[in-house]
């Protein structure tokens, strides 16, 4: 699915306007069950180098289960527990073979793994408008990482 189609899709995709821009919260190292953990260290030796032309830095505090690409950072964050917002009325975006739970936020979006067996939360500034372009490349990781299933 092109960035372009699932940027359209978000806004009728039953989004959660949560409004929360608390980054103190979203770099928060996660603390994921023991079969969660070993996916969510397998998946950080597969994440690139660089998302949406951002260069790959050092998470503060660095961690198996978080990554950062440019600066403001790109957050992802794996073995998060399941966000509030997902819920029988909420619906979900595929981007490149991986389903997401999009939520907008003040200063960019949220968006958490539906459907994976450990939820994986990436946090885009909305300086890298459109939010859903990083995402294009993390899928290929996350699908080789994190089985399909129920977390």
């Amino acid at each position: 699915m092109s960035a372009a189609a699932a940027l359209a899709l978000m806004p009728v995709a039953g989004c959660s306007f949560t409004g929360d821009s608390d980054d103190t919260k979203a770099s928060a190292v996660p603390s994921p069950a023991p079969r969660a953990a070993a996916m969510c260290r397998t998946l950080h030796k597969e994440l690139p180098d660089a998302v949406n032309g951002l260069k790959r830095g050092t998470a503060d505090p660095s961690s198996d289960y978080t990554a950062v690409w440019g600066d403001p950072a790109v957050q992802l964050r794996c073995g998060v527990p399941r966000p509030e917002a997902m819920g029988s009325k909420t619906a979900s975006a595929e981007v490149n073979g991986v389903e997401w739970l999009p939520e907008k936020r003040d200063d960019g979006y949220r968006f958490t793994t539906v459907l994976r067996r450990a939820y994986v939360e990436v946090t885009v500034p909305r300086k890298y408008s459109p939010e859903v372009n990083p995402l294009l490349d993390l899928a290929r990781a996350v699908k080789k990482s994190v089985p399909k299933g129920v977390a």
